[in-house]
Protein backbone atom coordinates (compact mmCIF):
# COMPACT_ATOMS: atom_id res chain seq x y z
CA UNK A 1 0.00 0.00 0.00
CA UNK A 2 1.37 3.41 -1.01
CA UNK A 3 0.95 6.14 1.57
CA UNK A 4 0.82 9.64 0.11
CA UNK A 5 2.10 12.20 2.55
CA UNK A 6 0.05 15.34 2.96
CA UNK A 7 1.82 18.55 1.93
CA UNK A 8 3.01 20.75 4.77
CA UNK A 9 1.05 24.01 5.01
CA UNK A 10 1.50 27.26 6.90
CA UNK A 11 -1.21 25.96 9.25
CA UNK A 12 1.10 23.10 10.30
CA UNK A 13 3.95 25.55 10.91
CA UNK A 14 1.72 27.95 12.84
CA UNK A 15 0.48 25.10 15.05
CA UNK A 16 4.04 23.93 15.76
CA UNK A 17 5.29 27.44 16.56
CA UNK A 18 2.09 28.39 18.38
CA UNK A 19 1.47 31.55 16.40
CA UNK A 20 -1.00 32.74 13.79
CA UNK A 21 -0.99 31.64 10.14
CA UNK A 22 -0.84 35.33 9.14
CA UNK A 23 2.45 35.73 11.00
CA UNK A 24 3.90 32.61 9.38
CA UNK A 25 2.83 33.86 5.95
CA UNK A 26 4.41 37.27 6.54
CA UNK A 27 7.73 35.72 7.57
CA UNK A 28 7.91 33.19 4.75
CA UNK A 29 6.97 35.77 2.13
CA UNK A 30 9.65 38.20 3.42
CA UNK A 31 7.03 40.78 4.29
CA UNK A 32 8.14 44.03 5.95
CA UNK A 33 5.46 43.52 8.59
CA UNK A 34 7.16 43.74 12.03
CA UNK A 35 7.85 40.33 13.59
CA UNK A 36 10.35 39.75 16.39
CA UNK A 37 13.69 38.26 15.35
CA UNK A 38 13.25 35.39 17.79
CA UNK A 39 9.86 34.42 16.36
CA UNK A 40 11.08 34.90 12.76
CA UNK A 41 14.02 32.53 13.33
CA UNK A 42 11.76 29.97 14.99
CA UNK A 43 9.28 30.00 12.07
CA UNK A 44 12.05 29.59 9.50
CA UNK A 45 13.64 26.77 11.51
CA UNK A 46 10.33 24.86 11.78
CA UNK A 47 9.56 25.42 8.07
CA UNK A 48 12.92 23.88 7.12
CA UNK A 49 12.48 21.00 9.54
CA UNK A 50 9.06 20.18 8.04
CA UNK A 51 10.38 20.60 4.43
CA UNK A 52 7.79 23.25 3.71
CA UNK A 53 7.36 24.10 0.01
CA UNK A 54 5.47 27.34 -0.86
CA UNK A 55 2.29 26.92 -2.88
CA UNK A 56 3.09 28.98 -5.97
CA UNK A 57 -0.38 28.48 -7.44
CA UNK A 58 -1.93 29.98 -4.36
CA UNK A 59 0.51 32.86 -4.43
CA UNK A 60 -0.29 33.53 -8.07
CA UNK A 61 -4.03 33.61 -7.34
CA UNK A 62 -3.48 36.01 -4.50
CA UNK A 63 -1.18 38.41 -6.34
CA UNK A 64 -2.60 37.85 -9.85
CA UNK A 65 1.04 37.57 -10.97
CA UNK A 66 2.90 34.47 -12.06
CA UNK A 67 6.65 34.30 -11.65
CA UNK A 68 7.09 32.61 -15.01
CA UNK A 69 8.27 33.68 -18.43
CA UNK A 70 7.57 31.80 -21.65
CA UNK A 71 10.21 30.81 -24.19
CA UNK A 72 9.47 29.53 -27.70
CA UNK A 73 12.29 28.19 -29.90
CA UNK A 74 12.22 26.17 -33.14
CA UNK A 75 13.95 23.13 -31.61
CA UNK A 76 15.70 22.53 -28.29
CA UNK A 77 17.52 19.58 -29.92
CA UNK A 78 19.52 22.12 -31.92
CA UNK A 79 22.69 22.88 -29.86
CA UNK A 80 22.35 26.54 -30.83
CA UNK A 81 18.98 26.91 -29.10
CA UNK A 82 20.07 24.73 -26.18
CA UNK A 83 22.76 27.31 -25.41
CA UNK A 84 20.33 30.21 -25.81
CA UNK A 85 17.82 28.61 -23.43
CA UNK A 86 20.58 27.87 -20.92
CA UNK A 87 21.38 31.59 -20.76
CA UNK A 88 17.69 32.45 -20.37
CA UNK A 89 17.05 29.85 -17.68
CA UNK A 90 20.08 30.75 -15.56
CA UNK A 91 19.22 34.46 -15.67
CA UNK A 92 15.54 33.87 -14.92
CA UNK A 93 16.32 31.60 -11.98
CA UNK A 94 18.70 34.13 -10.44
CA UNK A 95 15.87 36.66 -10.55
CA UNK A 96 13.24 34.36 -9.06
CA UNK A 97 11.46 33.43 -12.30
CA UNK A 98 10.63 30.05 -13.79
CA UNK A 99 10.85 29.28 -17.50
CA UNK A 100 8.08 27.58 -19.47
CA UNK A 101 9.82 26.23 -22.57
CA UNK A 102 8.01 25.39 -25.82
CA UNK A 103 9.34 23.94 -29.09
CA UNK A 104 7.63 25.04 -32.29
CA UNK A 105 9.31 22.24 -34.30
CA UNK A 106 9.58 24.62 -37.27
CA UNK A 107 5.75 24.84 -37.40
CA UNK A 108 4.08 28.29 -37.53
CA UNK A 109 0.79 26.66 -36.48
CA UNK A 110 2.35 25.06 -33.41
CA UNK A 111 4.07 28.33 -32.58
CA UNK A 112 0.66 30.05 -32.45
CA UNK A 113 -0.71 27.30 -30.19
CA UNK A 114 2.20 27.79 -27.79
CA UNK A 115 1.68 31.56 -27.75
CA UNK A 116 -2.00 31.04 -26.85
CA UNK A 117 -1.17 28.54 -24.10
CA UNK A 118 1.50 30.74 -22.53
CA UNK A 119 -0.78 33.78 -22.57
CA UNK A 120 -3.54 31.75 -20.90
CA UNK A 121 -1.03 30.72 -18.22
CA UNK A 122 -0.50 34.44 -17.55
CA UNK A 123 3.25 34.38 -18.07
CA UNK A 124 4.90 37.69 -17.24
CA UNK A 125 6.60 37.87 -20.62
CA UNK A 126 7.70 35.94 -23.68
CA UNK A 127 11.04 35.38 -25.39
CA UNK A 128 10.57 34.02 -28.90
CA UNK A 129 12.67 32.89 -31.84
CA UNK A 130 9.89 32.91 -34.40
CA UNK A 131 9.75 30.99 -37.67
CA UNK A 132 6.52 32.70 -38.71
CA UNK A 133 5.79 35.83 -40.73
CA UNK A 134 2.28 36.38 -39.35
CA UNK A 135 1.96 38.08 -35.97
CA UNK A 136 -1.68 39.13 -35.69
CA UNK A 137 -2.28 37.07 -32.54
CA UNK A 138 0.98 38.04 -30.88
CA UNK A 139 0.45 41.71 -31.70
CA UNK A 140 -3.01 41.45 -30.10
CA UNK A 141 -1.51 39.98 -26.92
CA UNK A 142 1.17 42.70 -26.90
CA UNK A 143 -1.57 45.35 -27.03
CA UNK A 144 -3.16 43.59 -24.05
CA UNK A 145 0.00 43.90 -21.97
CA UNK A 146 2.19 40.92 -22.88
CA UNK A 147 5.88 41.85 -22.87
CA UNK A 148 7.80 40.22 -25.72
CA UNK A 149 11.47 40.05 -26.67
CA UNK A 150 12.30 38.58 -30.09
CA UNK A 151 15.67 36.90 -30.58
CA UNK A 152 17.87 35.87 -33.49
CA UNK A 153 15.59 36.76 -36.43
CA UNK A 154 14.51 40.36 -37.08
CA UNK A 155 10.72 40.54 -37.01
CA UNK A 156 9.65 43.65 -38.89
CA UNK A 157 5.91 43.00 -38.52
CA UNK A 158 5.97 42.58 -34.76
CA UNK A 159 4.82 45.60 -32.76
CA UNK A 160 7.46 45.43 -30.05
CA UNK A 161 10.43 47.56 -29.14
CA UNK A 162 12.80 44.81 -28.03
CA UNK A 163 14.87 42.51 -30.22
CA UNK A 164 18.19 40.76 -29.66
CA UNK A 165 19.74 40.22 -33.06
CA UNK A 166 22.97 38.96 -34.59
CA UNK A 167 24.85 40.42 -37.55
CA UNK A 168 24.62 37.39 -39.85
CA UNK A 169 25.70 39.38 -42.89
CA UNK A 170 28.89 40.46 -41.18
CA UNK A 171 29.47 36.86 -40.06
CA UNK A 172 29.17 35.60 -43.64
CA UNK A 173 31.56 38.32 -44.75
CA UNK A 174 34.14 37.46 -42.05
CA UNK A 175 34.01 33.75 -42.90
CA UNK A 176 34.49 34.35 -46.62
CA UNK A 177 37.21 36.95 -46.00
CA UNK A 178 39.07 34.36 -43.92
CA UNK A 179 38.97 31.88 -46.80
CA UNK A 180 40.20 34.57 -49.19
CA UNK A 181 43.06 35.47 -46.87
CA UNK A 182 44.03 31.79 -46.86
CA UNK A 183 44.44 31.99 -50.64
CA UNK A 184 41.11 30.49 -51.71
CA UNK A 185 39.46 31.99 -54.78
CA UNK A 186 37.11 29.13 -55.64
CA UNK A 187 34.62 29.20 -52.77
CA UNK A 188 31.25 27.46 -52.53
CA UNK A 189 28.28 27.96 -50.21
CA UNK A 190 25.88 25.28 -48.96
CA UNK A 191 22.69 26.12 -47.09
CA UNK A 192 19.25 25.02 -45.98
CA UNK A 193 16.39 26.84 -47.77
CA UNK A 194 17.03 30.58 -47.73
CA UNK A 195 13.64 31.35 -46.23
CA UNK A 196 14.97 32.94 -43.04
CA UNK A 197 16.71 36.31 -42.64
CA UNK A 198 19.69 34.65 -40.94
CA UNK A 199 20.50 32.42 -43.91
CA UNK A 200 19.92 35.23 -46.38
CA UNK A 201 22.20 37.47 -44.32
CA UNK A 202 25.07 34.96 -44.34
CA UNK A 203 24.76 34.59 -48.11
CA UNK A 204 24.77 38.37 -48.58
CA UNK A 205 27.97 38.61 -46.54
CA UNK A 206 29.46 35.80 -48.63
CA UNK A 207 28.68 37.71 -51.83
CA UNK A 208 29.95 41.00 -50.39
CA UNK A 209 33.39 39.54 -49.67
CA UNK A 210 33.70 37.93 -53.11
CA UNK A 211 32.57 41.02 -55.03
CA UNK A 212 34.86 43.24 -52.94
CA UNK A 213 37.75 41.11 -54.23
CA UNK A 214 36.48 41.09 -57.84
CA UNK A 215 35.66 37.38 -57.73
CA UNK A 216 32.72 36.23 -59.82
CA UNK A 217 30.18 34.01 -58.08
CA UNK A 218 29.98 30.54 -59.60
CA UNK A 219 26.30 29.56 -59.36
CA UNK A 220 27.18 25.85 -59.60
CA UNK A 221 29.04 26.15 -56.30
CA UNK A 222 26.00 27.65 -54.54
CA UNK A 223 23.89 24.74 -53.30
CA UNK A 224 20.55 25.51 -51.65
CA UNK A 225 18.43 22.70 -50.24
CA UNK A 226 14.84 22.39 -51.44
CA UNK A 227 13.92 19.94 -48.69
CA UNK A 228 11.49 20.95 -45.97
CA UNK A 229 13.15 20.98 -42.57
CA UNK A 230 12.54 17.94 -40.40
CA UNK A 231 10.23 18.78 -37.54
CA UNK A 232 11.51 16.37 -34.91
CA UNK A 233 15.28 16.34 -35.30
CA UNK A 234 16.78 19.42 -36.83
CA UNK A 235 20.32 18.13 -36.23
CA UNK A 236 19.81 15.10 -38.45
CA UNK A 237 18.18 17.29 -41.08
CA UNK A 238 21.09 19.74 -41.16
CA UNK A 239 23.68 16.96 -41.10
CA UNK A 240 22.06 15.12 -44.02
CA UNK A 241 21.64 18.41 -45.82
CA UNK A 242 25.38 18.97 -45.69
CA UNK A 243 26.08 15.47 -47.01
CA UNK A 244 23.60 15.78 -49.87
CA UNK A 245 24.60 19.29 -50.94
CA UNK A 246 28.34 18.63 -51.02
CA UNK A 247 27.73 15.58 -53.23
CA UNK A 248 26.38 17.94 -55.90
CA UNK A 249 29.61 19.95 -55.72
CA UNK A 250 31.98 16.97 -55.58
CA UNK A 251 30.55 15.66 -58.86
CA UNK A 252 31.28 18.90 -60.73
CA UNK A 253 34.17 18.83 -63.25
CA UNK A 254 35.49 22.04 -61.67
CA UNK A 255 34.97 22.17 -57.94
CA UNK A 256 35.82 24.78 -55.30
CA UNK A 257 38.76 24.58 -52.91
CA UNK A 258 36.70 25.80 -49.94
CA UNK A 259 33.13 25.61 -48.65
CA UNK A 260 31.17 27.91 -46.34
CA UNK A 261 28.20 26.20 -44.67
CA UNK A 262 25.18 28.05 -43.25
CA UNK A 263 25.67 26.41 -39.85
CA UNK A 264 27.96 23.99 -38.07
CA UNK A 265 25.72 20.92 -38.32
CA UNK A 266 25.58 21.37 -42.10
CA UNK A 267 29.37 21.82 -42.12
CA UNK A 268 29.78 18.60 -40.12
CA UNK A 269 27.66 16.81 -42.74
CA UNK A 270 29.98 18.22 -45.40
CA UNK A 271 33.04 16.97 -43.52
CA UNK A 272 31.49 13.53 -43.11
CA UNK A 273 30.71 13.15 -46.81
CA UNK A 274 34.10 14.45 -47.92
CA UNK A 275 35.75 11.84 -45.72
CA UNK A 276 33.46 9.14 -47.12
CA UNK A 277 34.47 10.20 -50.65
CA UNK A 278 38.18 10.10 -49.81
CA UNK A 279 38.61 13.90 -50.02
CA UNK A 280 40.92 15.11 -47.25
CA UNK A 281 40.04 18.18 -45.23
CA UNK A 282 41.68 20.67 -45.29
CA UNK A 283 44.37 19.43 -47.71
CA UNK A 284 42.03 18.89 -50.67
CA UNK A 285 39.05 21.01 -49.61
CA UNK A 286 38.63 23.48 -46.76
CA UNK A 287 35.40 23.89 -44.77
CA UNK A 288 34.16 26.64 -42.46
CA UNK A 289 30.92 26.56 -40.47
CA UNK A 290 28.74 29.04 -38.61
CA UNK A 291 27.46 29.23 -34.99
CA UNK A 292 30.38 27.65 -33.06
CA UNK A 293 28.48 24.78 -31.44
CA UNK A 294 30.50 22.63 -29.03
CA UNK A 295 30.51 19.58 -31.31
CA UNK A 296 32.56 21.48 -33.90
CA UNK A 297 35.54 21.56 -31.55
CA UNK A 298 35.28 17.83 -30.77
CA UNK A 299 35.44 16.43 -34.30
CA UNK A 300 38.55 15.88 -36.43
CA UNK A 301 39.60 18.08 -38.03
CA UNK A 302 38.24 20.63 -35.56
CA UNK A 303 35.88 22.95 -37.41
CA UNK A 304 36.76 26.58 -38.11
CA UNK A 305 33.60 28.61 -37.65
CA UNK A 306 31.96 31.94 -36.86
CA UNK A 307 31.07 32.35 -33.22
CA UNK A 308 27.52 33.38 -32.42
CA UNK A 309 27.35 34.34 -28.71
CA UNK A 310 24.38 32.05 -28.11
CA UNK A 311 24.33 31.87 -24.33
CA UNK A 312 24.94 35.61 -24.11
CA UNK A 313 21.92 36.11 -26.38
CA UNK A 314 19.86 34.17 -23.85
CA UNK A 315 21.22 36.23 -20.95
CA UNK A 316 20.67 39.55 -22.76
CA UNK A 317 17.14 38.64 -23.85
CA UNK A 318 16.09 37.57 -20.36
CA UNK A 319 17.63 40.65 -18.74
CA UNK A 320 15.91 42.86 -21.31
CA UNK A 321 12.56 41.19 -20.64
CA UNK A 322 12.93 41.51 -16.87
CA UNK A 323 13.89 45.18 -17.22
CA UNK A 324 10.78 45.76 -19.33
CA UNK A 325 8.70 44.12 -16.61
CA UNK A 326 10.17 46.28 -13.87
CA UNK A 327 10.73 49.65 -15.57
CA UNK A 328 7.97 51.83 -17.01
CA UNK A 329 10.34 53.92 -19.13
CA UNK A 330 12.52 51.18 -20.58
CA UNK A 331 14.04 52.60 -23.78
CA UNK A 332 16.49 50.06 -25.27
CA UNK A 333 14.92 48.87 -28.53
CA UNK A 334 17.49 46.63 -30.14
CA UNK A 335 20.81 44.92 -29.46
CA UNK A 336 22.88 43.52 -32.32
CA UNK A 337 25.47 40.95 -31.24
CA UNK A 338 28.67 40.71 -33.27
CA UNK A 339 30.33 37.69 -34.92
CA UNK A 340 33.86 36.50 -34.26
CA UNK A 341 36.10 34.15 -36.26
CA UNK A 342 37.08 30.91 -34.51
CA UNK A 343 40.07 29.49 -36.39
CA UNK A 344 40.74 25.77 -35.97
CA UNK A 345 41.98 23.05 -38.35
CA UNK A 346 39.50 22.74 -41.22
CA UNK A 347 40.83 25.56 -43.41
CA UNK A 348 44.19 25.30 -45.20
CA UNK A 349 46.50 27.98 -46.53
CA UNK A 350 46.83 27.16 -50.21
CA UNK A 351 49.38 29.81 -51.27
Amino acid sequence: MIVIKKSVTIYDIAKKVETSTATVSRVLSNSNYPVSQELRKKIIKVAKALNYVPNMSGRQLKTNKSMAIGVIVPSISNPFYSSVVLGIEETARKNGYNVLLCNSHQSPELEIEHIQTLFQKQVQGLIISSISDKFDLLNDYISRGLNVVAIDEKLDNLKIGCQILFDYRKGGYIATKHLLEKGHRKIGYVTAPMDRPSRIGIFQGFKDALLENNIMINEAWIQVSNNVEGSLNKNVYEFKNGKNLIRNIINLPDRPTAILACNDMTAIGVLNELEAQGIKVPDQMSVIGFDNIELGEMISPALSTIDHPKQEMGVFSCNMLLERLNEDNFKINEIVLQPQLIERNSVAQIY
